[in-house]
């Protein structure tokens, strides 16, 4: 990283404390802000698509978005600024997010026909969690990702055999039933199959046949019985990663980053140095945020 001014850095490590930590009554003045932005541009982008609000509101509309684009482009440029390593921010989930957020619309400037890619601006809605990490829900956010990863494969195999066992009836039932009840092929009945496991019901396709009928009647019943399992799963998930919860809130200096183990002294994506209060011993000096 190129030598910085001392006023420089403390520019940097303020901007840093108000973007991406929440500790301070600036910062959550900032995090109220941008949710207000964040719903502000969502309710335009919904209003614009009705007609009648369209046409009687979109000059309004249209300034309205293009002051919420500006701001959160400004927003954007200032995290990259005070990142040791923006590049690493720009790569995660957050990052690319933040370029959806405003790219739609100074696509619509330069390319010809790219209006209609501003329907992506409803992904705005997606950087509240961001917020939501930063000031309350961070912790419980982690431990429910957690859960569903340790629980991916069980996950994974109940899905399978639900796949299997719906394949197997809905092709008994094709083989049974007649086409004028609507069982025209193997796919149709497995759509068939799979709206009857899960008790949707649409009603479109019915067996007419008592023995089609019978069976239909025991894919619901495996329906009820089956569809609660990885619920179970996962909730001895959530029970197991409460009591193993050892992850830190604190954002990384240097991408912006965050859940690292809480004796971590250095970031786990980048490697910069975390504990700001203390010296860095691979340099002798204290991180250049803090």
């Amino acid at each position: 990283m190129p030598n910085l001014e001392p006023a420089q850095v403390g520019l940097r490590t303020r901007l840093f404390k108000l973007l991406f930590e929440s500790d301070s009554r600036a910062a959550k003045a900032f995090d109220i802000g941008l949710v207000t932005l964040i719903f502000l541009s969502v309710g335009i982008v919904m209003l614009d698509s009705i007609e009648r609000y369209h046409q009687r509101f979109s000059d309004l509309f249209f300034y309205t978005e293009w002051a919420i684009t500006v701001l959160f482009t400004i927003e954007l440029v200032l995290r990259i600024y005070c990142l040791q390593k923006p590049w690493l921010y720009l790569k995660s989930f957050y990052g690319i997010i933040d370029l959806l957020a405003i790219l739609p619309s100074w696509l619509t400037l330069i390319v010809p026909g790219s209006q209609t890619l501003i329907v992506v601006r409803l992904l705005r809605a997606l950087r509240l969690f961001r917020v939501l990490d930063m000031m309350i829900l961070e912790g419980e956010k982690r431990l429910l990702l957690d859960a569903l990863i340790r629980s991916r494969h069980q996950i994974l195999l109940f899905l399978f055999t639900v796949l299997m066992v719906v394949t197997i009836f809905s092709s008994v039932l094709y083989l049974i039933e007649p086409a004028e009840a609507g069982f025209t092929s193997i796919p149709t009945a497995i759509y068939w199959g799979i709206v009857t496991l899960t008790t949707v019901g649409y009603g479109d396709i019915t067996p007419v046949t008592p023995l089609g009928q019978f069976i239909s009647v025991a894919i619901m019943l495996t329906g009820y019985s089956i569809i609660a399992l990885p619920v179970g799963v996962f909730s001895a998930e959530v029970i197991r990663a409460l009591r193993e919860e050892r992850y830190s809130r604190e954002a990384c200096p240097g991408c912006g980053r965050d859940h690292h183990e809480r004796d971590a002294r250095y970031c786990k994506f980048c490697g910069t140095w975390l504990d700001e209060d203390t010296l860095d011993p691979r340099h002798k000096t204290k991180s250049p945020e803090a």
